[in-house]
């Protein structure tokens, strides 16, 4: 029987908790021809989000097409374009002669080429053994609008990990072709761009900081799931598919050490669903949340290894509730040397995808496992 607690891929349906708002919200931007962002922590649920959206959409008849482009490996500009062109024609065209004719009329006259051999190795629908030029870039980033005027369909384009286009050289340029590209919109054709990213300040940098498509997308929040659906739906899962039963006062210690976070809830349910054999006890929950930290502890203590000592003073100041730093008695508590120097210690922080700031500039650990762990095991707090 297939576990109720599913972590090892994006869930849909019955599996899917919460945030029926967001998801209506989203499927109502993309049948308007929006583009949108989204950026949250790593297992955040961005991906179930979109993927159910784009189930209910297709659920009420509309039509479209996706292509989803994942960019964690992204280091050039090319990279990218040779991405973005392959998954846009193997979203609507199956054969080696329709990629070849697509190809040669939609990409012809810049150095986007079909290489049969290259496919046949790799799958490579779209090649390139040139520099890539202006127009090269400008010809691909239009190539879903020219497909979905084409096929007379809307068009949903994916970017994943949207934010790591800053690790090519030129990103900069690249962006703001596509800014020119988003003002420019064909008229009667729909094509939405949908931009996900799990380095939260990475995507702050891009789309609040450097204001890159402003007002040209919308940004998506996730919000928090309700905390009672979040219970029923542990509870359920261990009744109905297990026959197994849980204090539900264990389920609420669940959501708010991982502060909603179903990625983590369901993973420690399934580890407690495969070490118990009826009632659920604190000590089985006790036992998974520790072998769960076993999973995660080499992660963590690279990361706290790659701290500098100023670093893990501020860590320290933010696990005892402290969000304002510069004071000179917190200052002086915590050994942070000077106001100057705990901006620099910010800034780190936030680079290492450790520390985030919230509207009101006060900090939030984006991975509670590890905000559990440094206090626990790191720093020796009793919680």
């Amino acid at each position: 029987m297939a576990s109720p607690f599913v972590y090892d891929r994006y869930v849909t349906g019955k599996n899917f908790i919460g945030r029926k708002k967001e998801c209506g919200v989203l499927g109502n931007l993309l049948a308007a021809g929006e583009h949108v962002v989204m950026y949250e922590p790593p297992k955040a649920g961005k991906m179930s989000l979109v993927q159910q959206a784009l189930l209910d959409m297709r659920t009420s008849g509309k039509q479209f097409v996706t292509c989803s482009v994942d960019m964690f490996n992204i280091r050039t500009v090319q990279d990218f374009l040779l991405k973005l062109g392959s998954a846009v024609l193997k979203s609507v065209m199956t054969s080696p002669d329709e990629y070849e004719a697509a190809v040669a009329g939609h990409l012809g006259g810049t150095h986007f080429v079909f290489d049969r051999d290259r496919f046949y190795q790799s799958g490579e629908v779209v090649s390139m053994n040139w520099d890539v030029s202006q127009e090269d870039v400008e010809a691909m980033l239009r190539l879903p609008y020219r497909i979905a005027e084409e096929k007379g369909t809307a068009v949903y384009v994916l970017l994943r990990e949207f934010q790591n286009l800053m690790f090519a050289h030129g990103y900069e340029d690249l962006l703001k072709t596509m800014e020119e590209m988003f003002r420019d919109r064909t008229s009667g054709v729909k094509v939405s761009f949908i931009m996900t990213g799990s380095r939260v300040n990475a995507m702050k940098h891009i789309f609040a900081y450097k204001k890159y498509f402003y007002r040209q997308v919308i940004h998506l929040p996730l919000q928090p799931i309700e905390q009672s659906e979040i219970i029923e739906h542990i509870v359920r899962g261990f009744l109905y598919g297990a026959g197994k039963s849980l204090d539900r006062e264990l389920a609420v210690g669940a959501c708010e050490l991982f502060r909603g976070n179903m990625w983590y809830i369901n993973h420690l349910a399934s580890v407690c669903d495969s070490m118990s054999k009826g009632y659920i006890s604190e000590n089985t929950m006790t036992e998974a949340l520790n072998s769960m930290i076993s999973i995660h502890e080499p992660r963590f203590m690279n990361m706290v290894n790659d701290l500098t000592d100023h670093q893990l003073s501020l860590m320290r100041a933010v696990l005892d509730g402290v969000v304002k730093f510069s004071s000179s008695d917190v200052i002086m508590k915590y050994r942070l040397n000077s106001s100057a120097n705990v901006q620099r210690v910010k800034d780190a922080l936030k680079k290492k995808e450790i520390l985030t700031f919230n509207d009101k500039d006060e900090p939030v650990i984006l991975d509670p496992l590890f905000e559990y762990w440094l206090g626990r095991h790191y720093f020796e707090r009793q919680q």
